[in-house]
């Protein structure tokens, strides 16, 4: 291993299915690249549908042999509450493993790598008491209660630019409601779902209440048509979830997606300019600009447009690009080489289209490898344009100027997405009604994030349902009613 690794001499080899680390059904492996270097990281087993079937066959039996879901809500609680002790302890561990495996900037990646999992878990370990588990309803027609009762087997597949993170906000809400699970980790970063396997097993974690498989296209698909699973969870593309969404619907299977994202940060002219920058240095280009609710198309009023364009020169100029583990980097590389190829394909339209450039839009010159991108501004973007409508999912923004708020409105929702936004005004009040009028799920009024026990999830082809907040319990219940005597 090199120095990205030596940190967690942890064994790939091996599964984590039922409760144990076994060995893979076939000898396919992953070989996990650094995209700062070129060169591996580890060797990780490919799990295959044989994989694939134990996994859900250990969770199946865990559900409905074992004792998670039987459990009183305290116990599991207080397993989860091991977990989070193992998490703050291993928090370098975590945001080493994830800077090594997709290229994340080790300062983010302490916080949103690593950090940020455990804080969410924490989130729903104090929420969970006051979810509705049961209510007792009256009525002249009769007299019910009313259980939430564990969904079953839940499949959470997970991309790999939060993997952790994003793996925590289906694991911690599933297991609370007595659910067990098959976790699909992305072939990119499945080296923070090893940790996690062993931090399940110190917790205590009852055998096969979770299982860990890294897999490809095809088994992950056996999965999710799977007989055995009962609720599918995803975190990716729309074009995947499209997929899943087909698959699941042939079966009546439960299914939420949490997916793509192009959104407006809408920057009215009485806006604080010196309060802007900062959000869109922390909520537009973080993780490289791999991360779904990005505010990456900037709608600013026509009288600020120049000031704006200038900042953001100046912004991308003061952004480090560079090792993923230098403390001082804010850009690092994409995750893989067809990521980088896919932005800069976008990068070349937004040059044919017209677009004016103001930064960026080559590879930095100081780096003579690894998959990186010059953070990248485009001015003078048609709404219209390829690069304002599609994700790029890398380190690039467009800019569009607008004269009155109806407009700034409409360009903003100019998108089949709707995740993610953000309205800046010095009259709280104002933002406030504009962003009633933006359709996506979360609106940041003056970049204040709405933390992690509100619901998040989009409007349109950003997903089906909600995660995170009370209402993230929801994904992983079914409602069951009993009439009972008067």
């Amino acid at each position: 291993m090199n120095r990205q690794t030596d940190l967690w001499q942890g064994q790939y080899d091996k599964l984590f299915v039922g409760g144990r680390w076994v060995p893979p059904a076939s000898d396919r492996i992953f070989e996990v690249i650094s995209p700062a270097t070129e060169q591996p990281v580890a060797r990780v087993p490919e799990g295959v549908e044989a994989d694939i079937d134990a996994a859900v066959s250990s969770a199946r039996h865990a559900f409905d042999k074992g004792p998670w879901p039987r459990m009183p809500l305290e116990q599991r609680i207080a397993v989860l509450r091991e977990l989070s002790a193992e998490l703050a302890a291993h928090e370098d561990d975590v945001a080493k493993l994830v800077s090594a495996e997709m290229g994340c900037p080790i300062t983010l990646s302490t916080k949103m790598q690593s950090i940020a999992p455990r804080l969410l878990l924490d989130a729903f370990l104090e929420l969970a008491p006051s979810y509705p588990w049961a209510d007792t309803r009256k009525s002249a027609t009769g007299s019910a209660l009313v259980i939430r009762e564990p969904v079953g087997v839940v499949a959470a597949i997970v991309p790999w630019n939060a993997p952790l993170l994003i793996t925590m906000i289906k694991l911690a809400p599933a297991l609370l409601a007595g659910c067990t699970m098959v976790i699909k980790p992305s072939p990119e970063t499945p080296l923070d779902s090893y940790l996690l396997g062993h931090l399940l097993e110190k917790a205590g974690l009852p055998e096969g209440v979770v299982n860990i498989v890294p897999a490809q296209r095809e088994a992950s698909e056996h999965l999710v048509r799977h007989s055995g699973v009962d609720k599918v969870s995803f975190t990716g593309s729309t074009a995947a979830g499209r997929r899943i969404a087909s698959l699941c619907g042939q079966d009546l299977r439960r299914v939420t997606l949490e997916l793509g994202g192009k959104s407006a940060a809408v920057v009215l002219e009485d806006a604080d300019l010196d309060a802007v920058i900062p959000a869109i240095r922390a909520a537009s280009l973080r993780n490289s600009g791999q991360v779904c609710s990005n505010k990456t198309r900037i709608v600013v009023a026509r009288s600020r447009r120049d000031e704006l364009h200038d900042r953001l020169v100046e912004l991308i100029k003061s952004m480090p690009v560079g090792d993923p583990f230098d403390p001082e980097t804010e850009i690092g590389p994409l995750v893989s080489a067809n990521q980088r190829a896919r932005v800069e394909g976008y990068i070349a339209d937004g040059t044919k289209s017209g677009a004016s450039l103001l930064v960026g839009g080559d590879r930095p010159g100081h780096l003579d490898r690894g998959w990186y991108v010059a953070p990248t501004v485009f001015a003078d973007v048609d709404p219209n344009a390829k690069i304002a409508k599609e994700e790029i999912f890398g380190p690039v923004l467009t800019v569009h100027t607008f004269e009155g708020e109806e407009e700034a409105v409409e360009i903003a929702n100019n998108s089949e997405y709707g995740l993610n936004g953000s309205v800046f005004s010095d009259d709280t009040d104002r933002a406030l009604s504009v962003a009633r009028q933006i359709r996506t799920g979360t609106v940041e009024v003056n970049g204040n994030p709405v933390g992690f026990t509100a619901p998040i999830g989009g409007f349109k082809n950003s997903g089906i349902g909600r995660e995170a907040g009370l209402e993230g319990f929801d994904a992983y219940v079914e409602l069951k009613s009993y009439g009972l005597p008067r």
